[in-house]
């Protein structure tokens, strides 16, 4: 019933999206301002401010478990979810796998995506698992498998039953079809839209 207008990215970067590109007050006070922007094109609407940080960040460097990808500490994500809540928004945590998986990063979220203003996001673009080939990322688009997905929903939906929290919203980055292979597959669940 709302619409949420989020700003994207990871403040230890400029090039990874707004939140790295401002610091905290101007990128704060540039989000309500298209808030407002957005409700006043349409007040039927509401509009529901987000903050959708990269929590998992892909890596052209392997790293020392091979993954390719880079987990942000825990006082990050704290110190964003802290912007989110004192403006009002919500928090996505993004994650981008490399050759990691969402299964293996969900559960190392959990005691964030247990707050019932904490969401998620997942960038096929940055997950390498499903080809045959060792591809860092970067070098190729990635694709998530609706079996991916479907975990990630029962992930949250277990979350939201076991926790009595509101639904969860999941936002899966596809910008070609191809990034999702067999999305007719996915199953819808009440709790995560």
């Amino acid at each position: 019933a709302k619409r949420i207008i989020a700003f994207y990215g990871n403040p230890l970067s400029r090039r990874m999206g707004i939140l790295g590109q401002y610091a905290p007050d101007s990128m704060l006070a540039r989000l309500a301002k298209v808030c407002e922007e957005w409700q006043a094109a349409d007040s039927a609407t509401t509009v529901q401010p987000a903050l959708h940080l990269i929590a998992v960040v892909a890596s052209a460097d392997a790293g020392k478990d091979g993954k390719y990808r880079l987990r942000m500490d825990s006082a990050l994500i704290e110190r964003v979810y802290g912007w989110a809540r004192a403006n009002g928004a919500i928090l996505f945590l993004d994650v981008q796998p490399g050759l990691s998986s969402v299964m293996e990063e969900l559960p190392k979220l959990s005691r964030f995506l247990e707050r019932p203003d904490v969401h998620l996001g997942i960038d096929p673009e940055f997950n390498m698992r499903n080809f045959k080939d060792t591809i860092p990322p970067g070098k190729q688009i990635g694709q998530l498998t609706a079996t991916e997905i479907n975990y990630s929903i029962d992930f949250l939906a277990k979350l939201v039953a076991s926790k009595q929290l509101p639904p969860k919203v999941l936002v899966v980055h596809r910008f070609r079809q191809a990034m999702v292979r067999d999305a007719a597959s996915i199953r819808l669940n009440p709790n995560v839209q």
